[in-house]
């Protein structure tokens, strides 16, 4: 009875959606619909170099019609000049990648037409090229997701999205935006600007940005108040320095089941929001505030705010002279405002599924490894910044190690080049010497067979991430696949490892690489305690009975 509640809230209060197929098992909010290449000619990026080459990415990006961009490479793409998705209808499946998979440096990307799906890719822009940019951005525009993606070194803001339209940016992470960079109005080291006209802001992670986490842009380009609507929950909020969300001049919120969590940097350790009226110097008039609707959300060192968050909600002193009289009790909603469905996770639980698997999770960097880690542990790896930041708070990729090299690994045999491997067209049915069977829906029934592999690559990740939700939005279409589950249980301090075959031994490394656990075994279920493990991330490995070796993620809180 209670899911049946749940489903008849999502008819009533969510966005109107008529199409029936998510753009992958996974894509939830506003986005969830985009279709990007669906039907479209499968392209492999072959290459790393940056030219309008067959084999790039940037020639596959600027070819137009339907397309599905895959890749046989796995590394770093140094770009010689910004990089615009200017052609609609495209996915870019970062997941195909072979090794550790794809880093974007150098210059921004910019979503500049409809229909984008992008997934599990990193934007590692950086200062060596001394542009003033974000690593990822676009606005004004519909119909784009941006699932399990990492972005970092920015110059401006790490990635910044508004008034776009049936927008969704999930399970992502923004982190180390440069603070005392290139930016000629100075200090910087900025999240995002985040807004849009009903639009989706769900599990992601900002770390060690000063300010603008985000800054909600709200509708003081379109005057357009009461079309500006943002769905923002279960996000993570790490080490932000002076402030965390602020400013939303018009518009509605939705701030649901976020998790705040202070670090060396953070100086408003109570703050989760911070509104601002309109001052008049764009398109809408003076004193145009937003209204919010908060709760649920967990502020890591004050009880007093997560019982009651509107002790967390600070009126800017100088931006409410624009709107005399008005006081937190004017801003405040006492009902939900409509959004698409997304599954829906505790603020604690939020948590621990986003340090788990937020951005590039299929196969983290070192990167993405450090920052997941000092958020999980609420502790900085690099003190000083570059040119003067402290406390977490980067002013150079050089300063925290800069891009690491990343694993490269041959990609699977594909002999008719329709993006899925042969191994896998056998196993399923299809034929490895004809590209048509790719467009066919005879493996699951629903998605083109080329995307039913597109989503098996990281079905585990998306299982995972969306179990022991309040509610889920998520429709679950069942792969056939060896996988190993394995999970660090904090209330009964046991580690627990499924595998399709039995595990013959298993290994338990600190993030740092130390071995801190060996066992042999012959088992396909193991579920065992072990003593003294640290808190933090740890990598679990097993070797099966075939020999096989994997790995996977584990975080003792």
């Amino acid at each position: 009875m209670a899911g049946n509640l749940m489903l008849l809230l999502f008819v009533v209060t969510g966005f109107a959606q008529v199409e029936s197929v998510p753009a992958f098992p996974g894509a939830e909010g506003s986005g969830k619909f985009v279709t990007g290449g669906r039907g479209g000619q499968v392209m492999y990026v072959t290459n790393l170099e940056d030219n309008t080459s067959k084999g790039s990415l940037r020639y596959a990006i600027n070819q137009s019609g339907p397309r599905i961009i895959v890749f046989k490479v796995s590394g770093t793409i140094k770009l010689k000049s910004r990089l615009n998705i200017s052609n609609s209808n495209v996915t870019i499946a970062g997941q195909t990648a072979p090794g550790d998979g794809i880093t974007i440096r150098d210059y921004p990307v910019v979503v500049n037409t409809d229909n984008v799906i992008l997934r599990y890719l990193r934007f590692r822009m950086g200062d060596e090229t001394n542009q003033e940019d974000d690593a990822l951005g676009g606005r004004r525009h519909t119909d784009i997701i941006i699932d399990h993606c990492s972005m970092s070194w920015s110059t401006d803001e790490c990635a910044s999205f508004y008034d776009n339209e049936k927008f969704t940016l999930q399970w992502s992470i923004l982190s180390e935006s440069l603070r005392n960079s290139v930016h000629e109005k100075g200090k910087h080291g900025y999240g995002g600007i985040w807004g849009g006209r009903g639009v989706s802001f769900h599990h992601n992670l900002l770390a060690h940005h000063d300010s603008r986490n985000p800054r909600f842009c709200g509708s003081r380009y379109s005057n357009k108040p009461d079309e500006e609507l943002i769905d923002y929950r279960n996000n993570v909020i790490y080490n932000w320095g002076a402030n965390s969300a602020y400013a939303a001049e018009g518009g509605r919120y939705n701030m649901v089941n976020n998790y705040y969590k202070f670090g060396p940097a953070t100086s408003k350790k109570n703050r989760i929001i911070e509104p601002y009226a309109d001052n008049g110097g764009n398109s809408q008039p003076a004193g145009t505030y937003g209204t919010f609707y908060i709760t649920g959300n967990y502020i890591s060192n004050s009880q007093s705010v997560t019982n009651d968050n509107w002790l967390g909600v600070d009126m800017h002193s100088t931006f409410s002279n624009y709107a005399p009289g008005t006081t937190k009790d004017d801003l405040k909603s006492e009902t939900e405002f409509p959004y698409s469905p997304v599954t829906t996770h505790r603020a604690e639980m939020a948590y621990e599924k986003v340090i788990q698997f937020c951005g590039a999770s299929l196969a983290h960097d070192s990167v993405d490894i450090r920052v997941l880690h000092e958020a999980a542990t609420g502790t900085v790896t690099y003190t000083d910044g570059g040119n003067g930041s402290t406390n977490g708070l980067v002013d150079t990729q050089d300063a925290v190690g800069g891009w690491p090299v990343l694993a490269t690994a041959n990609a699977p045999a594909d002999t008719d080049e329709d993006g899925m491997p042969d191994e896998w067209e056998i196993t399923n049915n299809l034929n490895p010497e004809s590209a048509n069977d790719a467009q066919l829906k005879s493996v699951d029934g629903v998605y083109p067979n080329i995307e039913v592999y597109l989503y098996s690559l990281v079905d585990d990740i998306t299982t995972a991430q969306n179990e022991d939700a309040i509610y889920t939005a998520v429709n679950k279409i069942p792969v056939n696949k060896t996988e190993l589950k394995a999970y660090w249980n904090n209330s009964s301090k046991e580690l627990i490892i499924n595998h399709t075959n039995n595990i013959i031994q298993l290994f338990v490394y600190s993030i740092t690489g130390a071995l801190v656990y060996q066992k042999q075994l012959n088992s396909s279920s193991v579920r065992m305690p072990i003593v003294n493990l640290r808190q933090g991330i740890h990598i679990v490995k097993i070797v099966d009975e075939k020999n096989q070796v994997y790995s996977e993620k584990i975080m003792n809180m």
